[in-house]
Parts: C-alpha cells; structure tokens; sequence
C-alpha cells in the first residue's frame, strides 16, 4: 500500500473506518487499545499527506479533507471541476473528477463500475444499482460528503 504505511496499520486504518471500535480491534491483534489509538493517529498523518499531496499533484484545490475517511473534497484548477480524492482498500488512492461521461463509449466502463461499487461496499453504503457509472459516482460521493 502507498502511504509508507504498512499492511498491518492499514488493516487497522480499514477497520476502524468500517466502525470497528479500537478495543474489538486490539484485542483482534493482541495489542492494547493505546497502541492501535497510536497507530491510527500516525495513520491518519499519513493518509492526510497522501491526499494533499495527490491533490497538488493533479491541481485541485482542497475543499474539504477527511483522513480517518480517506477522502478529500476540491476542484480541479485547470478544469473547472469538483474532483474527490479517495483510499480504497482494494484500489489504493484514486482521484474521481465530476463529468458527464459518455460511459457506454469508454474502454474503462468495468473497471469505473468496479472501483464505485467497491469503494461503496467498503464505506458500507447501499447504492440504487445502475449501469451508469457517471450516476454511481454522483451517488456515492452525494453519500461519501454527509459522512464528512
């Protein structure tokens, strides 16, 4: 995984975004509640670099970040967009730019179905099933922005 993190305090970032308390999370890992708060507060620091970093790189201004989510909030400066930067635990960190796609006409329509859709089952959230993976997005991030 990127962040210069390793499996094991990502497996407890992942946890604990899926809601999995500290103490269910130590006591899976045979560690104390102090040590896995520790990991995580190092975690987020990570997460949260990784994310502007990823946001300066593709030029998006931040709007709104959230690293114990994963997800950063902004709009694109040279396209004029709003754009969402995200950590999947299946996909790593991925930048979604709003547009109206022509999805049916993309090489990329599976893989874009596939990423929201996983990203979806990881955060927990019930999406309505369309084959429009432009309408997913809207959705999700719709969903992905009350959570922060």
């Amino acid at each position: 995984m990127t962040f210069f993190i390793n499996e094991k305090q990502f497996e407890f970032w992942k946890l604990r975004r899926a809601r999995v308390p500290n103490t269910t999370i130590a006591s899976n890992f045979g560690i104390s509640r102090q040590a896995v708060s520790k990991a995580l507060l190092t975690i987020d620091g990570k997460i949260e670099t990784s994310l502007l970093e990823m946001a300066k790189a593709n030029k998006i201004s931040v709007v709104k970040i959230d690293p114990q989510l994963g997800v950063l909030f902004g709009r694109s400066v040279p396209l004029g967009v709003d754009a969402i930067i995200f950590v999947s635990g299946s996909h790593g960190i991925q930048v979604w730019y709003e547009h109206d796609g022509h999805c049916d006409e993309c090489e990329e329509y599976a893989q874009c179905i596939q990423l929201l859709w996983d990203y979806a089952d990881e955060l927990g959230l019930k999406l309505i099933q369309t084959a429009d993976p432009t309408k997913i997005a809207e959705e999700l991030f719709a969903k992905v922005k009350e959570m922060v």
